[in-house]
């Protein structure tokens, strides 16, 4: 994780003016690309005018957002070392917020990957992931915890150089006026798991540089993201790398999309939806 310089002179306005100027030069590529068209990368398929987000997530690092219904959210691990734990919370009315167990039981599926809808707690689906070069996900363990960081790296709040992904989080909410005690359980991607079939948890790491997955935002949505390593992840340093984020604009899925009829329990869960957009006049 990048931090500024430590040696200031701030005894002038102008000596305070040139401080602060160098701190922001250093601190530019971690902070989003504003307006994301100017992303330096951008990808070639994402029509520059649609672009609506481009930001570069240190090791180590948090991002937050709100998105309209119908953005298109690509994550990408660069170095093959990134670790995306993602929350959602309906921008709308945010006590409806991702229910990690119900997008894995009412799905009848435990590993995310394409066409797989996050579920919220009311039923709806909050997004559905639409791409993944990576499937190395995991839904059962998330982030390293602050106690397991400090055990395991002697530090874990977010200015330390070893960030739990519950402080990430913790800082990443209370940008968006949420509180700890409002941050559900989250789903990792690029660093995955599997379970064996004595039911112990099996870490299976990364698919390696260059992985992307990408989620659609069925409902205009707050995501919170925390780039940190994964709690199962064995290696003894703080290992995560730069996670790279684009979005645009693009189109929900509606009733005439093959994805809302794959399973009765989608259809469902893509009408309740639907309806909920509908009754509050959500474009």
């Amino acid at each position: 994780m990048s931090t500024p310089r430590t040696n200031h002179t701030t005894n002038t306005v102008l000596a305070a003016q040139s401080d602060a100027r160098a701190q922001g030069n250093l601190l530019a590529h971690v902070m989003p690309y504003v307006p994301a068209d100017t992303s330096p990368f951008l990808p070639n398929d994402v029509p520059a005018m649609s672009a609506v987000w481009a930001e570069t997530v240190q090791g180590g690092g948090y991002a937050h957002r709100i998105v309209a219904r119908g953005t298109r959210i690509r994550f990408e691990d660069v170095s093959g070392d990134a670790c995306a734990h993602l929350v959602l919370f309906n921008a709308d009315a945010p006590r409806e917020r991702l229910n990690v167990a119900d997008t894995q039981k009412v799905f009848w599926q435990a590993y995310p990957t394409v066409g797989h809808p996050l579920l919220s707690g009311e039923g709806r689906v909050l997004a559905t992931i639409v791409s993944d070069t990576s499937a190395h996900h995991d839904a059962f363990a998330g982030p390293v915890s602050s106690a397991q960081a400090v055990q395991r790296f002697g530090a874990a709040s977010a200015e330390s150089a070893s960030p739990s992904g519950e402080a990430l989080f913790g800082l990443a909410a209370s940008k968006q006026g949420l509180s700890r005690r409002d941050l559900p359980p989250s789903v990792a991607f690029f660093q995955g798991v599997r379970v064996e079939s004595d039911g112990q948890l099996r870490f299976t790491g990364s698919a390696g540089p260059g992985s992307i997955v990408e989620i659609l935002a069925e409902m205009p949505l707050i995501l919170l993201v925390a780039n940190a390593p994964h709690a199962l992840d064995p290696r003894a340093e703080y290992t995560v790398s730069e996670l790279r984020i684009h979005a645009w604009r693009d189109s929900a899925t509606t009733r005439d999309h093959a994805r809302w009829r794959v399973t009765p329990e989608r259809e469902r869960a893509y009408s309740n939806t639907q309806d909920y957009i509908s009754s509050r006049g959500i474009a």
